[in-house]
C-alpha cells in the first residue's frame, strides 16, 4: 500500500476540518444536544467512515479495505466503551450539561494528536522490529486481563485517578472551585485561575493517553498500514462527542461490554503472537527461523470481533431489561 505525501496531507487537512466544523457549527455556542441532532450526525460521521472504506477497496483493494472496516469496528468499540469513563468524569466535575460539548470535542481531538504519535511510533518501531509484535501481543493479553479484573470497578477506579490529577493540578497551579461559563481559565481578584473545566479536560486527556496505549496495539494486530491506523483511529473518534449524548443513557446497560472488549483484546493478542511466530526472527525460538503456524485471516478476525460484540451487546440488553422496565414502571406512577 503505497500512500504519497500529498495523500496523507490530503487526509489529515480533510479530517481537521471536519473536527473544525464540527467545532463552529455545534460546540462553539453552548447548548445541551437533542437526540435529534446528536443521531443525524451520529449517523452522518458513520456513514462517512463507511463511505471511505469503500475509496480504499476502489483505490487499493479489498484486502486493505478489510483490515479498514476491522480497524474502524475495533477502534469505534473501545472508544464506546470510553464513553463510560467520560460519563464518570463529567460526574466527578459536576461539569454542565451545556459545556460538555466542549470538553468532549477539545479531548477527543487531543486524543487524535496523542493517537497520531503512538501510530508513527509503532510503525517504526514495526519496520525496525519484527519481533515486536510479540510485545504488542503479549500486552493485549495483559490488558484483557486487567480488563476483564477490573470489569464492574470502572466509578473507583476512575474517581481514583481523577483524584490524583485534580490534587496534582492544584498543587502546582491556581485552581477555582467554580465554573465561569465554559472558560477553561478566568479571573478572580485580579488573578489568572483555571476553571474545574480545565480540571476535567486534563481527566480526559490522561484518560485517552491510556486508551491510547490499549487500542494502538490492537488495530496494528490487524493490519500494518499506518495509514489505515490513522484514518480508523480518525473515523471512530469522529461523531463521538455525538455518540456521547445519543447513547449516555445506554451505557449502563451494556453491562457485558467490558467482557466483549476483553474478549476482542485478547482475540488480537493471540492473533499478534501467531503473526510474531509466523515471521519469527528471535534465535531464541526455533533457532530464529519462521515457526510454521496457522495465521488469523482479515475476514476471520472482522467476523469474530463483530460476534463478539453482538453477542455482548444483546446479552447486556438481555440482562438489565427488566432493571429497564422497572425504572419505567417507577417513573410512570
Amino acid at each position: 500500500m503505497q500512500i504519497t505525501a500529498l495523500e496523507w496531507i490530503l487526509t489529515i487537512v480533510v479530517i481537521l476540518g471536519l473536527f473544525v466544523f464540527d467545532f463552529f457549527a455545534h460546540v462553539r455556542t453552548p447548548h445541551d444536544p437533542t437526540f435529534k441532532e446528536s443521531g443525524t450526525w451520529s449517523a452522518i460521521y458513520i456513514g462517512l467512515a463507511l463511505v471511505f472504506g469503500g475509496f480504499v477497496a476502489w483505490k487499493w483493494g479489498s484486502t486493505f479495505a478489510g483490515e479498514y472496516y476491522a480497524g474502524f469496528v475495533t477502534e469505534k468499540a473501545l472508544s464506546v466503551d470510553n464513553l463510560f469513563i467520560f460519563v464518570i468524569i463529567m460526574s466527578s466535575f459536576a461539569v454542565p450539561r451545556i459545556y460538555q460539548q466542549k470538553v468532549l470535542l477539545i479531548g477527543i481531538v487531543l486524543a487524535l494528536v496523542m493517537r497520531g504519535v503512538f501510530i508513527a511510533v509503532g510503525a517504526a518501531a514495526i519496520s525496525a522490529f519484527s519481533w515486536v509484535f510479540y510485545l504488542f501481543g503479549l500486552f493485549l493479553v495483559y490488558t484483557a486481563v486487567k480488563l476483564l479484573r477490573e470489569s464492574g470497578h470502572e466509578v473507583e477506579q476512575e474517581e481514583k485517578r481523577d483524584s490524583r490529577i485534580v490534587a496534582l493540578a492544584k498543587r502546582v497551579l491556581p485552581t477555582t472551585d467554580e465554573y465561569d461559563g465554559d472558560k477553561l481559565r478566568t479571573r478572580i481578584d485580579g488573578r489568572r485561575v483555571i476553571t474545574p473545566l480545565l480540571l476535567a479536560l486534563l481527566a480526559i486527556g490522561f484518560a485517552d493517553l491510556l486508551f491510547a496505549l490499549d487500542s494502538i496495539p490492537a488495530i496494528y494486530g490487524l493490519t500494518e498500514q499506518p495509514y489505515i491506523v490513522f484514518t480508523a483511529n480518525a473515523f471512530a473518534l469522529m461523531g463521538l462527542r455525538q455518540l456521547y449524548f445519543l447513547i449516555g443513557g445506554l451505557l449502563d446497560r451494556l453491562v457485558y461490554l467490558s467482557y466483549g472488549l476483553s474478549a476482542i483484546l485478547a482475540f488480537i493478542g493471540v492473533k499478534l503472537v501467531l503473526h510474531a511466530l509466523h515471521e519469527n526472527t528471535l534465535p531464541f525460538v526455533n533457532g530464529g527461523r519462521h515457526v510454521e503456524v496457522p495465521e488469523i485471516s482479515t475476514p476471520v478476525s472482522l467476523s469474530v470481533i463483530i460476534g463478539i460484540l453482538l453477542i455482548a451487546t444483546v446479552a447486556s440488553l438481555i440482562k438489565t431489561r427488566g432493571a429497564a422496565r422497572s425504572v419505567e414502571s417507577r417513573v410512570a406512577d
